[in-house]
């Protein structure tokens, strides 16, 4: 594991609030590898033994319907981690994970990491908060799913990607539009005719860079009420 590695692990909320001389046995025992765009990272159903912290690059985690419709569960990116709470019951991954663009991963294996929390249950926070945040995640995307129009998913997702909080801003799509779909829960096509019709609130979409024209305006256009949009 390289230093720029091990300060991304380090500050990852998996990590960043646990006693330093335990994380230093976590990632002393931590492996980094490199996965292909495309690649499986493990299967729905895969007995669950590691956990892993997002490096470089893009994952997707996914569940498979009995009907073979893949339903995006998250898309997770450097300093996220994935595979908490599953992999200390020794139970199996509800979801498979791939990678959506080449990137490396930090896998802690399980037994290590609960090793760790027998000598220093300080560790148990970290990973609590960690399952938090995936929990709000599931919650807020719920929410949108129930209160926002598909054009004011597709405006928050650009507003959460910006680099910038006013005026105008360039937003590089960070993985592909049939992805994007399926993580906010629309079918390829919606998403293209949302994008169309974000042009009537400063956004326009070439290939893969979308220009926001107002920051403040299309937040404003996201907090309105599902049905004033």
């Amino acid at each position: 594991m390289n230093i720029d590695q091990t300060k991304i692990a380090r500050r990852s909320l998996l990590l960043s609030s646990a006693p330093e001389h335990v994380v230093d046995k976590v990632l002393s025992e931590a492996r980094v590898r490199s996965y292909e765009r495309g690649e499986t990272i493990f299967l729905q159903g895969d007995q669950a033994t590691a956990i892993y912290i997002v490096a470089a690059g893009w994952v997707k985690l996914y569940r498979v319907a009995p009907s073979g419709a893949e339903a995006v569960v998250g898309v997770f990116t450097k300093g996220r981690s994935f595979g908490e709470a599953v992999a200390f019951r020794t139970d199996v991954y509800p979801v498979a994970a791939e990678a959506v663009t080449d990137c490396s991963l930090i896998r802690i294996e399980a037994d290590s990491l609960l090793r760790q929390i027998r000598e220093s249950p300080e560790i148990a926070i970290s990973i609590l908060s960690a399952t938090f945040v995936h929990l709000n995640g599931l919650v807020a995307q719920v929410e949108g799913l129930k209160a926002q129009t598909g054009v004011q998913r597709i405006a928050e997702f650009l507003l959460d990607l910006a680099p910038c909080s006013v005026g105008a801003c360039e937003v590089t799509l960070p993985y592909d539009k049939v992805l994007i779909a399926g993580r906010l829960g629309m079918k390829p096509e919606s998403l293209s005719r949302a994008f169309a019709k974000l042009r009537d609130h400063g956004v326009t979409v070439r290939q893969s860079l979308a220009s926001i024209s107002d920051v403040a305006v299309l937040r404003s256009f996201v907090e309105q009420d599902r049905s004033e949009s």
